[in-house]
């Protein structure tokens, strides 16, 4: 474990951000019940990372069979696009709802996914930049699932630059998961549809957790959960956000009450590799977190290679929450740990 803090604006957060993440589940359980794939995701226990980590409880949200698509995405930029389908659909032709629409976005990957499957759904067109960085795999499964994988730029923060250009110079639709000043309205929506993990989990746990793990990049996905899990279970349980330490977005945003760009080389969590806040994540997060702290890249993939040869496969990006009870965060024995998978064992 390379560094933490904890958070001092808990409870009211940094002031003159915003918009907040939404809280309730209601519009993305309503579009969800349309659709054929999606099943609730499994909820299992960990007594033997428990015994481990020295904690009484480890409950584990897995998202690797979300829909499909191997990653909690699938529930987020798919989500914000069935909105827009549902706002323009004639006579129950779905399938054509937003033909000649075309959206673009960055992506370290399973974001890409989520807008490539949406948009074919519906009918639309999807183009997606990835940076160097990206492994050819993903942009192999975004042509797969009929997008355009275009390289761009050596980081995540390049790549949406070049994303955004081709957005306002061809009148397309930019579908980012992260958000800036001025542009809130469709990640807000992206992450209203992570809410439906946060939800699922509320529904499946035996008991209120004391501790929940939530690893971040941008942080769209942890301030979405976190928001939902304190609407339904308040201040009890401590909201722990883990990050790359060479991508400490978050953590140096709160320690500098501001939004902060990090600077650091590549991490081997990828998609977690992001140097600068979602604006409403961070302003989620600076309300609802107790604690940010980071995780170097060496024993993140040490620990990744422990829960494998324990039977659960992820990536360093899927992993990081679980990854951080074996990296030493020491969490006292009566801790009832919920974390999140949140993607299979990918490369990056």
């Amino acid at each position: 474990m390379q560094d933490r803090i904890d958070n001092p604006f808990r409870g009211r957060g940094l002031p003159g951000l915003g918009p907040l993440p939404i809280s309730t589940t209601d519009g993305v359980a309503r579009l969800l019940s349309r659709c054929p794939v999606h099943n609730e995701t499994p909820l299992f226990e960990m007594p033997g990372l428990a015994r481990r980590a020295g904690v009484d409880r480890v409950s584990v949200k897995d998202e690797r069979p979300r829909m499909g698509l191997g990653s909690f995405k699938a529930l987020g930029a798919a989500h914000a696009i069935a909105r827009a389908a549902a706002e323009t659909v004639e006579g129950g032709d779905w399938a054509r709802a937003l033909e000649g629409h075309v959206f673009v976005t960055a992506s370290a990957g399973n974001h890409g996914l989520s807008v490539a499957a949406g948009a074919r759904v519906f009918g639309a067109r999807a183009v997606v930049f990835l940076a160097r960085t990206v492994p050819d795999s993903f942009a192999a499964a975004l042509a797969a699932k009929g997008a355009e994988p275009v390289r761009a730029g050596a980081t995540y923060e390049e790549s949406m630059e070049a994303a955004e250009k081709v957005a306002t110079d061809n009148g397309w639709t930019l579908l980012s998961d992260s958000s800036w000043p001025g542009y809130t309205d469709w990640p807000r929506r992206v992450m209203e549809g992570y809410l439906q993990m946060a939800a699922e989990a509320v529904g499946q746990i035996a008991a209120p957790p004391t501790h929940v793990l939530l690893q971040a990049g941008v942080g769209g996905m942890a301030a979405a959960v976190a928001a939902h899990l304190r609407l339904v279970w308040g201040d009890a349980p401590r909201i722990v956000i883990i990050e790359p330490a060479t991508a400490p977005a978050l953590l140096d945003s709160i320690r500098g009450e501001r939004v902060v760009t990090s600077r650091g080389p590549p991490s081997c969590m990828g998609r977690l590799d992001c140097k600068t806040p979602s604006l409403i994540a961070l302003a989620g997060l600076s309300r609802d977190a107790d604690q940010f702290v980071t995780l170097a890249d060496d024993e993140v993939e040490e620990a990744i290679r422990t829960l494998a040869a324990g039977g659960l496969e992820t990536s360093p990006s899927g992993g990081a929450g679980l990854a951080a009870l074996l990296c030493g965060l020491k969490l006292g024995p009566e801790a009832r740990v919920l974390a999140f998978v949140t993607e299979g064992a990918v490369d990056g």
